[in-house]
């Protein structure tokens, strides 16, 4: 039977991640460095464990954006404020967000601790050949604030998955545009919302739409063939096994204890109204996958 504990484990750390992106905090601490706009404190959050680099090294890591998008933020944002700062100041704002959507009392309680010791000790394991922006998150000092090192840890695991999921594509042909038609035909998000927030032009969507058909993958309506369907499922199966690693190094009943303690954590971030419509990181809905979750709340109840 198929393995799908990474799978789990992402739905359940991908929305706590998610905060850096939709959290007001987040898009406040980025205006008190001096970034211009949203695009530039996104890039400059997202991208400072990297350093100072070129924004053809974002643009290379980061996959999906139109290289112009990222352009227009980097390198500009290290003129307002040196990566460490911005690394201070999102360690900060991640503390404010979780404290204000989770509760003091969660965030201070001996659980929370247990699931930011549980997720770091995961995020630690994760093997970051060839993995860049994992690498660079890997490599940060742990924090002292369980708050903090929840954040980090899961950012890492997401980092590590979405580099191992860009390794995927890459072997098999499928680049950053066909990729995003691909989750828009499978209904995952939404395609318009996906094509102008990467600054991807209508002409770049549809060549991208032409070539999946021609590889038999999209069919004239813009569903997803048979085809489509199966090699979707094979990327996202390998993508999955990528991602196995933290949790073998976990094992499974400290996998499932995590598990408990992260659910209503996401919960919590998902009936926040934070996570925009059009669900950018394809989240499923909530509760659709539940094994791993389930043995958590057992070991946690």
């Amino acid at each position: 039977m198929l393995d799908t504990t990474a799978r789990e484990m992402w739905e359940l750390f991908e929305p706590v991640h998610d905060l850096v992106y939709f959290a007001p905090e987040a898009r406040q601490a980025a205006d008190g460095l001096g970034m211009r706009g949203y695009w530039m404190g996104y890039f400059a959050l997202r991208a400072a464990p990297l350093g100072p680099v070129a924004p053809c090294v974002v643009t290379s890591s980061f996959s999906v954006f139109h290289p112009a998008r990222v352009a227009r933020a980097l390198p500009d944002a290290w003129k307002y404020a040196a990566p460490a700062d911005v690394l201070a100041a999102r360690e900060e704002a991640m503390d404010a967000a979780m404290t204000r959507l989770f509760g003091a009392e969660r965030t201070r309680s001996a659980r929370f601790a247990e699931a930011a010791d549980l997720a770091w000790e995961a995020a630690a394991a994760a093997d970051t050949t060839g993995r860049v922006l994992a690498a660079a998150n890997q490599a940060l000092e742990r924090p002292a604030r369980a708050t903090a090192r929840l954040w980090q840890a899961v950012t890492t695991l997401r980092e590590h998955r979405g580099d191992g999921h860009v390794a995927v594509l890459v072997s098999v042909g499928i680049g950053p545009l066909e990729a995003m038609v691909l989750k828009a035909a499978a209904g995952e998000s939404d395609g318009p919302f996906l094509r102008e927030t990467r600054r991807w032009e209508p002409a770049d969507w549809t060549a991208a739409e032409d070539t999946l058909r021609e590889r038999g993958f999209l069919a004239a309506d813009g569903s997803l063939t048979r085809a489509g369907v199966a090699g979707r499922a094979r990327v996202e199966q390998w993508t999955d096994r990528a991602a196995e690693r933290p949790w073998r190094a976990l094992g499974a009943e400290r996998t499932g204890r995590l598990a408990g303690l992260l659910e209503p954590l996401a919960r919590a971030v998902g009936e926040s109204g934070l996570l925009p419509a059009g669900n950018p990181v394809g989240l499923p809905p909530a509760g659709a996958h539940a094994a791993v979750t389930a043995a958590g709340a057992r070991e946690s109840g």
